[in-house]
C-alpha cells in the first residue's frame, strides 16, 4: 500500500512550498484559493474559459509576485480535461493537487427547465469535474499520490426550492468522488469535496442584491452572516496538505452551521 504524501521540499506547516497545484475557475473561490495557494509557495496553473477572469487574476499581486500561469479552456468539451491536465503538467512539471471550482446555477423550479437546460448545468457542473479529475487521478495514481478537490454545496444534501439541475450536479459530485476516493486510496490519492453554504460570490451576487434576500439567507445560518471566498481557502490548503493524507472521501460543510438546521 503507498502512503506517500505529496513529494515537495518544504519547512512550513502546510508544506506546500513547491507544490504543483492545478485550478479549475479563476473567480470566487476558485481564484480566492489560487491566491492562497501562491501565498504557501506553489506553482498554480488556473484555467477558465472567461478570459477576464484569468486576466483580473493575473493582475492581483500575490499572482504577480508567485508561480502563476494562466489557461484559456472551455472544460465542458470532450476530451478536455485530458488536455488541460496534459498542459498543466507541461507547465508545472507534474501534478500533485487539483481544486474543480466551477459552477452555474439556473433558480428556477424544475417544472420550468428544458432538458437543454439541465444538460447545459450538468455538463459545466458535473461532467467538466468528471474529465478533469479522471485525467489527473490517472497520473497520480501513477504517481503514487496526489489530492483532488472538488467544490460542492450545501444545496448536494438541502432541498433547496428553485435548485433542481444545481442541487442534483452537487449531488452527483459528492457520490463521484467518494467513488474516486474508494477506487484511489491505496495509491496514495486523496479525494475530498469542501461544500460551501451562502458564500458572496460573482455567482451568487445577483441573487443576493434581490429585496429582502441577503436578510432572508442570513435568516437560515446560525452563525447569522454569509461566508466570503477566503473562509474556504483554509479548508481547501489542509485537505491539500501533507497532514491530510489519511482523510479521503469526505464532503466538509463550510456553511455557519446552515446543514445543522
Amino acid at each position: 500500500m503507498t502512503t506517500q504524501a505529496i513529494n515537495v521540499e518544504t519547512s512550513s506547516w502546510l508544506g506546500l512550498e513547491g507544490a504543483r497545484v492545478l485550478i479549475a475557475g479563476a473567480g470566487g473561490i476558485g481564484g480566492a484559493c489560487a491566491l492562497a495557494y501562491l501565498a504557501e509557495g506553489a506553482r498554480v496553473l488556473v484555467v477558465d474559459l472567461d478570459q477576464e477572469a484569468l486576466d483580473a487574476l493575473a493582475g492581483e499581486p500575490e499572482a504577480a509576485e508567485g508561480d502563476a500561469s494562466f489557461l484559456r479552456a472551455d472544460l465542458t468539451e470532450h476530451g478536455a480535461g485530458e488536455k488541460v491536465v496534459a498542459a498543466a503538467i507541461e507547465a508545472l512539471g507534474g501534478l500533485d493537487i487539483m481544486l474543480h471550482a466551477v459552477g452555474i446555477n439556473d433558480r428556477r423550479p424544475i417544472l420550468d427547465f428544458s432538458e437543454d437546460e439541465w444538460d447545459h448545468i450538468l455538463r459545466v457542473n458535473l461532467s467538466s469535474l468528471f474529465g478533469l479529475a479522471q485525467a489527473a487521478g490517472r497520473h497520480m495514481v501513477e504517481q503514487g499520490h496526489g489530492r483532488v478537490l472538488a467544490l460542492s454545496s450545501v444545496s448536494g444534501l438541502l432541498a433547496h426550492h428553485s435548485h433542481g439541475p444545481y442541487a442534483a450536479s452537487k449531488g452527483g459530485i459528492n457520490q463521484l468522488l467518494r467513488v474516486m476516493a474508494r477506487e484511489w486510496a491505496s495509491s496514495g490519492v486523496t479525494v475530498n469535496a469542501l461544500a460551501p453554504g451562502y458564500v458572496e460570490t460573482p455567482l451568487t451576487a445577483h441573487h443576493l442584491s434581490k429585496p429582502g434576500k441577503r436578510e432572508e439567507l442570513e435568516g437560515l445560518v446560525p452563525a447569522g452572516r454569509l461566508g466570503t471566498p477566503d473562509e474556504l481557502t483554509g479548508p481547501a490548503l489542509f485537505l491539500s496538505s501533507r497532514h491530510a493524507g489519511f482523510i479521503t472521501g469526505h464532503v466538509l460543510y463550510i456553511d455557519g452551521g446552515r446543514t445543522l438546521v
